[in-house]
């Protein structure tokens, strides 16, 4: 499939991958997100971009964008902690029912078509824009988070829908513990704990469910995972992420929820669109 590509297009393709790394770091940063929620629309572009099939393109997006959150994650959540108190203990309170919606999650998304995928990626970014731009500081469940059942429950949600939407989950995390009234920052640096602790498993749950499609794939490809995706965006995005924390501590908790918003509304609005064919 490479061979056929003419070098000026690979080149306009690696440049793109590369511009999407560094949008996707900073992205990391700044609002404490494994960088999914940019790189899942950016990697779908692409694969249809060098003739990747529609059955697979949704796919290898979220399980590229899954190995991608990994280090990126990680290296978000460092920054972040140097800065920013992060509440350990409820990291710990959500590993096991987290590990295990990642579990449910990857095994619904392996026996799934992309129009599954994309419905999710949809319903996600117009729940979570809608809170962010139009949510106000009245709208709290709680003053403080709820009991072990409940937060259990919580985890599991946030676990089972990060592999459907290729996220790491930190920002649905950074939504429901603001709905408790934990100080945007603080939610901010504790969700992008979350990161490495479900893209991991959810990263090798996309090689397995990969692996018996690898005729319609392309090359330099592990199951569902693109590795030069992986090494180009996952790369820089790595590297720039701990600036986008610097950034986040700049800005306000309006200012940090509106562009959030504004940015998950218009990549929903892309989905959409991809749903409808156009």
């Amino acid at each position: 499939m490479l061979e056929s590509i003419p070098l000026d297009h690979l080149l306009w393709l690696a440049g793109a991958l590369l511009v999407a790394g560094f949008a996707t770091g900073i992205l990391a940063g700044l609002f404490g997100i494994g960088g999914g929620a940019i790189i899942v629309p950016v990697l779908y572009e692409v694969f249809g971009a060098v003739g990747i099939d529609h059955d697979e393109r949704m796919h290898l997006a979220v399980g590229t964008a899954l190995a991608i959150i990994v280090p990126t994650a990680l290296r978000s959540f460092l920054a972040h902690r140097r800065r920013t108190k992060v509440d350990n203990g409820l990291l710990k309170q959500w590993a096991a029912p987290i590990i295990i919606g990642v579990v449910a999650g990857t095994v619904l998304a392996a026996i799934s078509n992309d129009v599954v995928l994309k419905i999710a990626f949809v319903a996600f970014a117009a729940l979570m824009s809608a809170k962010l731009l139009f949510g106000r500081d009245s709208w709290v469940v709680a003053d403080q988070l709820p009991g072990r059942v409940p937060m259990a429950l919580y985890g599991f949600g946030i676990g089972a829908s990060a592999p459907l939407i290729g996220i790491s989950g930190g920002g649905i995390a950074t939504v429901v513990l603001t709905l408790y009234r934990v100080p945007i920052h603080t939610a901010i640096a504790t969700s992008a704990g979350l990161g490495a602790l479900i893209a991991v498993p959810g990263t090798i749950g996309y090689i397995i469910s990969g692996l018996p499609h690898m005729d319609e794939l392309p090359p330099l490809s592990l199951g569902y995972i693109s590795l030069p995706g992986l090494v180009l965006v996952g790369g820089v995005a790595t590297l720039v992420a701990p600036l986008g924390a610097r950034m986040a501590h700049a800005f306000s908790k309006r200012q940090l929820e509106v562009g959030f918003g504004i940015y998950l509304l218009l990549v929903g609005l892309r989905f959409v669109l991809a749903l409808a064919g156009i």
